[in-house]
């Protein structure tokens, strides 16, 4: 059995383990920035969806609002209105 190997198979074995090698530091960072460019856009669409969830509870809170106010009897806004306009004189305490 021989034990000498072909020069040129020992070059080729070379080559590729030295561009592996030399590949390594850049799938590295490219790996590292796609997985920070992925995390940034979940981030702005998770912002994006708050800030749509946010405005429908606000419009709902204002119409609830508006609801209650518009629920009010015209004889208590009315009384309201008559207290506000002409108030009773308070004692003086001396």
């Amino acid at each position: 059995m021989a034990t000498t190997v072909n020069e040129q198979v020992t070059d080729s074995v070379t080559q590729v383990n030295t561009k592996v090698v030399g590949e390594t530091p850049a799938m590295a960072m490219g790996n590292l920035l796609m997985s920070t460019s992925q995390a940034l856009s979940n981030s702005a669409h998770n912002a994006t969806n708050n800030q749509q969830q946010a405005g429908v509870t606000i419009q709902a809170a204002t119409v609830q609002g508006i609801n209650s106010l518009m629920a009010t009897g015209s004889a208590v806004v009315a009384r309201s209105a008559t207290n506000i306009l002409n108030p009773k004189p308070r004692p003086v305490r001396r």
